[in-house]
């Protein structure tokens, strides 16, 4: 490796797996975020998520702008590409994770963190001097380097991560990751390294563990059966899945008519019954028309003032 190569290496940003290898202080990375600092969008107290991560007082979101994956049916794009947010330093960001404590967050539920992996860790360690004593969320896309994980080890206590694929060709076709089946099974492997076995209190609030999430699309049953599968034969109820319906399409998706609707109730129960007859005793599942943008919040800067 000569000097100049030498020098993109460690200038450049190799946390994801795509390793671009962009200089992020000077220029947008393939995760559309560019800067000195951390660009957040929001930061509120969410009661979407799983019951155990929501509970009755929510849980302290923070989402982040940019994403290295890119899914062309992404529910969150107006931020997902880096065009909305506020930047933040590690130290501002710290607070920010105090005052969702304070307003009695059960969790800090971090949202698309990946890019951010760095500062974040910059951030809970601040936050944790401070006080921070409540759980720490990962909430992601599975789309993980374990490196990177495994640098957040004994940081963060909940990983709550899609699996989005196991085909290859629907991989490459939705998110340009034609390798996510095997990076994320990978991934996985980490997180359960780090959590292997779920963790609740009295309240029945999660304290640790992994939760896998897979978002049925619209004609893709077999791939979220294959998925299911995996998940299941490999690490049984410790990884606790959560089947989600709520597939709504927004913006434009031409080139993906496929896209244009949402899951069917048939769909969908043929997944969940497809869970059952494996064994499945530990999922959450949606009940009723989940299918709404009710579920996108707004990223309106909420929970930054003062910054």
């Amino acid at each position: 490796m000569d000097t100049a190569e030498r020098q993109v290496k460690e200038s450049g940003c190799f946390i994801c797996p795509r390793r671009c290898g962009a200089d992020r202080t000077r220029k947008k990375g393939i995760c559309h975020v560019s800067g000195e600092g951390i660009m957040v969008a929001r930061a509120s107290l969410h009661m979407w998520e799983e019951p155990c991560i929501s509970g009755e007082r929510g849980s302290g979101t923070v989402f982040f702008s940019g994403c290295p994956l890119g899914c062309v049916y992404c529910q969150n794009r107006e931020i997902s590409r880096g065009q909305y947010g506020k930047m933040l330093s590690p130290g501002e960001l710290s607070e920010v994770f105090m005052r969702l404590s304070d307003l009695g967050a059960h969790n800090i539920n971090l949202v698309t963190p990946t890019h951010y992996s760095k500062e974040i860790k910059e951030a809970l360690n601040l936050a944790k001097e401070k006080g921070l004593n409540i759980p720490v969320v990962y909430n992601c896309s599975g789309y993980e380097l374990c490196e990177t994980l495994g640098d957040l080890e004994g940081l963060v206590d909940i990983y709550l991560t899609d699996f989005k694929y196991m085909d290859r060709k629907t991989a490459k076709k939705y998110s340009g990751a034609e390798d996510y089946p095997e990076v994320a099974a990978a991934a996985l492997d980490e997180m359960m390294r780090q959590c292997p076995e779920p963790l609740f209190d009295d309240e029945g609030m999660m304290k640790r563990g992994v939760i896998v999430r897979h978002l049925l699309l619209p004609g893709q049953l077999q791939n979220a059966k294959d998925v299911v599968r995996y998940v299941y034969d490999t690490f049984g109820d410790n990884a606790i899945l959560s089947l989600m319906s709520q597939y709504t399409p927004v913006g434009d998706m031409s080139g993906y008519p496929e896209l244009e609707r949402k899951v069917t109730a048939e769909e969908y129960d043929a997944l969940v019954d497809y869970a059952w007859g494996l064994g499945v005793e530990n999922a959450f599942i949606q009940e009723g028309e989940a299918a709404s943008e009710s579920f996108i919040p707004p990223f309106d800067l909420e929970g930054l003032e003062g910054f």
